[in-house]
């Protein structure tokens, strides 16, 4: 494999995102296919990004002989069935988060995998970007003393039509599956993926999932986690890290392209990296470059990786009494 071909499942707002960066790409591979739940959606994705074949169905794409590698950009209620269908087709796999649904949904699918031996990883964008190997060197360096504790909050309210969508339980909608996945990834990146201990609450709101959760984390070196994600409710995207000697803050933790360091003897100061088109590339980069080494799992975002994510989010729905009718 020396050139990867690239096919996308879905054509939505986050697809176009992904094609916009593969373009920019050219050393990671090429745009072969797009499919869609229309002809006329396919078209005119394929049509803007100069993309050869367009099909209106998944099973056309998976079967496509052409193409090695499937981004997934549907809603994570379908994720489990169309990434079992692309890695039953022989397709190495991108998907989206939040990975899956549940845990058992997310095992199955590394189980089959590895099974086949072709890579899977989870879109986890975030863990990728250049601000934070800036920052794991800051707190290695003891900028700011022993880490103590980590607080993240992140809310936005959509309207009409995309409100209504944000809460499907069919589409496994809420808070926890759309934003809170961002904030206990980072919380993992940071301070481990396996606390000790969980507690968590929510607001299940009219179409019966979460507006508002709030997950506190403890692990079993003392630090602790406070995480507030909402979807309704308007609530700056920020995360701080609390140590002994100072303290960093993350503005748009989800997308970090600076952090602010604020050390107790009162110096502070500011570290930017940048994105170079968007932030999609380095998640781009890392499955190519996995591919092209015939590697099925990333060093950066592995299984066990997305696995203790998904199994942290199961424990709380479980709490909430929260389940989708995909679980029934």
């Amino acid at each position: 494999m020396t050139q990867l071909k690239w096919g996308i499942l879905s054509t939505g707002t986050i697809a176009k995102k992904f094609a916009d960066t593969l373009c920019q790409l050219p050393n990671c591979g090429t745009l072969q296919a797009v499919a869609s739940r229309s002809q006329e959606a396919a078209d005119q994705f394929a049509g803007s990004y100069n993309i050869p074949r367009a099909y209106n169905d998944y099973l056309s794409l998976v079967r496509d002989p052409d193409i090695d590698v499937i981004y997934i950009a549907t809603p994570h209620s379908l994720h489990y069935e169309n990434a079992k269908l692309c890695l039953e087709h022989n397709k190495h796999v991108l998907c989206e988060k939040s990975f899956t649904v549940n845990l058992n949904q997310a095992t199955a699918l590394t189980q089959l995998a590895k099974e086949n031996n072709l890579f899977l990883m989870e879109a986890f964008w975030t863990k990728f970007l250049p601000a934070y190997q800036l920052l794991n060197q800051t707190i290695a360096k003891g900028e700011i003393g022993n880490i103590t504790h980590f607080r993240a909050q992140y809310g936005f309210a959509p309207t009409g039509a995309r409100y209504v969508r944000k809460f499907d339980p069919n589409l496994a909608g809420g808070t926890l599956l759309d934003i809170g996945v961002y904030a206990l990834g980072v919380a993992a990146m940071l301070l481990g993926y396996q606390p000790e201990h969980m507690y968590s609450n929510a607001i299940i709101g009219e179409y019966g999932t979460d507006t508002f959760n709030s997950i506190m984390l403890s692990y079993p070196n003392g630090i602790t986690a406070h995480l507030i994600t909402a979807i309704g409710t308007v609530i700056e995207q920020e995360a701080v890290l609390f140590g002994t000697k100072g303290q960093i803050t993350l503005p748009n933790f989800s997308a970090l392209q600076s952090f602010i360091v604020a050390k107790s003897d009162g110096i502070s100061y500011t570290v930017d990296a940048p994105f170079e088109t968007n932030g999609f590339e380095y998640q781009i980069r890392e499955t190519a470059a996995c591919l092209l080494a015939n590697q099925t799992e990333s060093s950066i975002m592995t299984h066990q990786n997305t696995l203790a994510i998904m199994k942290l989010m199961d424990e709380a729905r479980a709490a909430w009494g929260l389940r989708f009718p995909c679980e029934a």
